[in-house]
């Protein structure tokens, strides 16, 4: 008994040996095992010198939780001060439209004389270059016979409307219309005047300063009489 006794004696000595070692070797001032410079802290996570920061303090451009702070007011990014893709056109007079810059096509009119011919058609110009241009004035008409240029038949043509510039856009649109002298009858058709109808593939449409240009209907061909043809000015507007 007295041995046990004694070995439960000596044991409790050292127990209490090394718990007085471990308290002294975290109070502050302890070689080597406090959180000195390099050192080791209490939870085994290695201290750092390099951050000026107390513990605790968040740096310097992130807030407590490691997300960046927010920019400035009045900051932007590189992508949010990039140029816009596009930019309103410049001030100033546009050029007359070139021939090259521009695409024709022709359909019947909605509103045209009564008769079995073309009666009316809708030349329709858009701005195929990427600059604004201007067209003007009214257009002058010639039939192609068998649809090729070189045999046109110049038509008398009666203008009707003021004419104004007119800017159109990249992409944008303008209108002439052409009235014919209408066909009557059924079958080949007849002339009031008494003259013969004729019958033209295509029509070469000639504007002011912007060249000619040949069209065909979306639909038909042109029929009309007397070879004579009322126009309108450009417009702005889509003729019916």
């Amino acid at each position: 008994m007295r041995y046990v006794n004694g070995m439960r004696g000596s044991a409790m000595a050292v127990v209490v040996a090394s718990a007085a070692l471990a308290v002294a070797g975290c109070q502050p001032g302890a070689g080597g095992a406090g959180t000195g410079a390099g050192g080791v802290t209490p939870s085994g996570a290695v201290s750092s010198t390099a951050s000026s920061s107390a513990p605790g303090t968040p740096k310097p451009g992130s807030s407590a939780s490691g997300s960046t702070t927010p920019s400035a007011p009045g900051s932007s990014s590189p992508a949010a001060s990039a140029p816009p893709s596009s930019a309103p056109a410049s001030g100033g007079s546009a050029a007359t439209c070139s021939a090259g810059s521009l695409k024709a096509t022709a359909r019947q009119a909605a509103v045209r004389p009564a008769g079995t011919g073309t009666g009316a058609a809708v030349v329709e110009f858009t701005n195929v270059s990427g600059r604004t241009c201007v067209l003007d004035g009214h257009p002058t008409v010639a039939g192609a016979g068998n649809g090729s240029p070189e045999m046109n038949v110049p038509l008398t043509v009666k203008p009707t409307g003021a004419a104004a510039p007119v800017k159109v856009a990249p992409g944008g649109k303008a209108w002439v219309k052409l009235t014919f002298v209408q066909v009557q009858g059924e079958a080949d058709g007849y002339c009031v005047s008494g003259s013969a109808p004729v019958l033209y593939p295509t029509m070469v449409v000639r504007l002011p300063g912007s060249g000619a240009h040949q069209v065909a209907l979306d639909d038909g061909q042109f029929a009309e009489c007397d070879d004579t043809v009322t126009v309108t000015a450009v417009s702005a507007v889509m003729p019916s």
